[in-house]
């Protein structure tokens, strides 16, 4: 089959011939339908913090916001079956643990990254493989086409989980969001959705009309203002209720604490680069003094996305709206090199392979 391959950290993706991925007893084979390029396989890619001790091979495949079919089906495998569209969360859980018994299944004792660890080939290829299917695969709703499901992946539903399950996001909050990638404007989105007021900060002008599309109330391009929480403290008369650094490099994180009003709430959602190292110093006496939280947020659990699918089936969400773009899978190589200096915005997905 066809994939874009691994070649070494910042190298081109080569798209060659590799070996058809068969399933293990409990897991099942997709066929993609859609595929995001997302920052994480960027990080990846250059071997960032996360995963500079993941020893990736020539030849391994990344892809990790995949949508497709059921083609192959294990031995074990009891409520999967062949011709099922499905989509696959990234962080793949065993659902035996006590974190998967305890409806955290993104935290799983034993789980795989899809995409992002040696030992799980991705989905930027024409099919790839999901262990424990019956826990992990999530059917799609009728009519839910694979590019829309596509925008649902990794960063989307990462969004959600930071802002319904970890923030205390209400009506009428002050949401800053600091980097507007594909998971900043889900963020946008997404806090739109749930009544709050977004202000969306970012440095280029086309992602902040795109947060505005989106549903931002507010922009701010961090290159035209000397102090972006300044900035921020008077839009929102004293600073956001919370706050997000949906980038991970070290201004971003800072910027978002010092956007907080008394008691807000900064969730730390973007991964840093191998300049921070992974690890940004923060103003701590501010965060003592002012009873700030500071909250991390990966992924989202298996069992909770049926929370996602009903806000999109009454119209509250639209992940297809994150999608700028479809491209071919030879286009994959030049996507990620083009995110290194942020030059794409919204979602790109593969839908050609």
């Amino acid at each position: 089959m066809r994939a874009a391959v691994f070649t070494g950290h910042g190298e081109p993706l080569e798209v060659r011939e590799i070996d058809e991925p068969e399933p293990d007893p409990t897991g099942v084979v997709v066929e993609t339908g859609a595929c995001g390029i997302c920052r994480s396989d960027w990080h990846a890619w250059q071997g960032d913090p996360l995963w500079e001790s993941r020893e990736f091979e020539d030849g391994h495949v990344f892809g990790h916001e995949p949508v497709g079919v059921v083609v192959t089906v294990g031995d074990e495998v009891e409520h999967v079956r062949e011709g099922d569209r499905v989509a696959v969360p990234f962080n793949l859980g065993d659902g035996t643990c006590p974190s998967c018994r305890d409806g955290r299944s993104n935290l799983c004792d034993n789980r795989i990254p899809l995409g992002l660890a040696p030992a799980s080939p991705g989905a930027f290829g024409e099919r790839f493989h999901v262990p424990w299917a019956d826990f992990n695969v999530v059917p799609l709703p009728d009519g839910v086409s694979p590019v829309e499901m596509a925008g649902l992946g990794c960063r989307f539903m990462t969004s959600f989980h930071a802002l319904v399950h970890e923030a205390d996001v209400t009506a009428g909050d002050w949401l800053a969001v600091h980097g507007c990638g594909g998971v900043g404007l889900s963020a946008v989105h997404i806090a739109d959705a749930l009544g709050a007021n977004v202000i969306a900060v970012d440095l280029f002008d086309e992602k902040l009309e795109f947060a505005a599309e989106v549903g931002a109330v507010e922009t701010i391009n961090a290159t035209e203002v000397a102090d972006v929480p300044a900035e921020v403290a008077a839009i929102t008369d004293g600073g956001a209720d919370v706050s997000v650094d949906a980038l991970g490099i070290a201004e971003t994180c800072r910027n978002s604490v010092h956007s907080l009003r008394k008691r807000g709430q900064h969730l730390q959602i973007g991964l840093t680069s191998s300049e921070e190292g992974g690890e940004v110093s923060l103003p701590t006496d501010l965060i003592v003094a002012k009873e700030l939280q500071f909250i991390g947020t990966i992924g989202m659990p298996r069992p909770r996305y049926d929370e996602i699918f009903r806000m999109i089936e009454h119209g509250k969400l639209d992940p297809a709206m994150m999608v700028s773009e479809t491209v071919s899978l030879d286009q994959t190589s030049g996507k990620l090199d083009a995110m290194t200096e942020f030059e794409t915005a919204g979602i790109p997905v593969i839908t050609e392979f």
